[in-house]
C-alpha cells in the first residue's frame, strides 16, 4: 500500500491531510528538500561512479553475491525495492537475473535517478528519505547495499523497511565491516560507521526481523585491504581512488573474488572481511 508520508493515510496524494507528491527531474519526490544535497553522500560522485561500476571488481563481485542470495532465499519474491539504488547498477543486475520481478528503486539524490533510469528502463524510480518510506506492506523483498552506513538513524531506516514489507517479506543488506578499519577513506565516503556483525544482527532483530543468513566478504583480499586502510588512517583521500585500478590489478582482484563467491555458494561463511552481507525475514 502506498501511504502519505505526512499523516500515514492511504494514498500519495492524500485526501486526509492534503499532502501531494512533487515531481523533480521527472521522478516522484517525497523529500524534495534533501533531493540535491545532504550529509549522507556527495552527488558529484555519481557521474564517475556510473562510469566505473560496470568494470570494477568490487561492484561486480557484490552483484554476484546479491543475485545468488536472492535466488537462494527470496526466489519467490515478485516485487523488489532497492533503497539507495544510486546509479542503478545493482538494479540492472537484478533485472537481468530475475526478469519476472517488478523492480522499484529509491534514492535521496534525484540526480542519480537519471543514471538508474537509463540502465533499467522499466523500473519504478522515486526520490525519498529511507527513514520514512511512503509504503505499508508493499514489497516482497527490500535491499539496501552499502547504504545504512551513510545514515545516522539506521534503526529508523530498518523500522521503515519493516513496515514497507509484506508479512514474511525479505530484507537483504550489505555494509562495510570492522570499526578498526575506520580511516579517512570512510570520512571521504560520508560513512558514519563501520559495523560489527553482532551490532547489525541486533538491530535487525530489534526492528522485527529473523536473521536467515550472514557472511563476510572481501575476505581473501582482507590483508591487502587492512594494509591500505591502516596507511590511510590519517591521510586525506579521494573516496573514488580505490575504484581507479589498473586493468591487471582489477582482473586479479576479480579472480580472487570469484573464488571467494564460489566458497560462499557452498555455504562456507567467512568470519571476517571488509564487508558484511546479512539477510532477514519480517516476523
Amino acid at each position: 500500500m502506498k501511504i502519505c508520508p505526512q499523516c500515514g493515510s492511504e494514498g500519495w496524494n492524500c485526501a486526509s491531510c492534503g499532502w501531494k507528491v512533487e515531481t523533480m527531474g521527472g521522478f516522484p519526490a517525497f523529500s524534495p528538500s534533501l533531493a540535491n544535497e545532504n550529509e549522507g553522500f556527495k552527488a558529484d560522485y555519481f557521474p564517475e561512479l556510473a562510469a566505473l561500476e560496470e568494470k570494477n571488481f568490487w561492484f561486480r563481485a557484490r552483484n554476484r553475491l546479491i543475485i545468488d542470495a536472492i535466488g537462494r532465499h527470496f526466489h519467490d519474491a515478485s516485487k523488489f525495492m532497492e533503497v539507495g539504488c544510486g546509479t542503478g547498477y545493482v538494479l540492472s543486475g537484478v533485472a537481468r537475473a530475475f526478469p519476472q520481478m517488478e523492480l522499484w528503486g529509491s534514492e535521496i539524490h534525484v540526480s542519480a535517478l537519471g543514471f538508474a533510469a537509463s540502465r533499467v528502463k522499466h523500473a519504478h524510480l522515486i526520490q525519498m528519505d529511507a527513514r520514512s518510506m511512503p509504503f505499508r506492506e508493499e514489497f516482497d523483498l527490500i535491499g539496501a547495499f552499502d547504504v545504512l552506513e551513510h545514515i545516522v538513524e539506521d534503526e529508523a531506516v530498518l523500522s521503515s523497511m519493516h513496515r514497507s514489507l509484506k508479512p514474511g517479506g525479505g530484507l537483504l543488506l550489505t555494509v562495510p565491516q570492522h570499526p578498526f578499519l575506520w580511516s579517512e577513506q570512510d570520512v571521504a565516503a560520508c560513512h558514519v560507521r563501520r559495523y560489527r556483525e553482532a551490532e547489525l544482527g541486533a538491530k535487525l532483530e530489534k526492528a522485527g526481523f529473523e536473521i536467515l543468513t550472514k557472511t563476510s566478504f572481501v575476505s581473501l583480499l582482507f590483508p591487502l585491504m587492512m594494509a591500505s586502510r591502516l596507511l590511510a588512517k590519517q591521510t586525506p583521500t579521494d573516496p573514488m581512488s580505490e575504484l581507479r585500478l589498473s586493468s591487471f590489478t582489477n582482473a586479479f582482484f576479480e579472480t580472487v573474488m570469484k573464488c571467494e563467491a564460489s566458497m560462499i555458494k557452498t555455504n562456507f561463511r567467512f568470519p571476517f572481511g571488509g564487508s558484511l552481507m546479512m539477510a532477514g525475514r519480517k516476523k
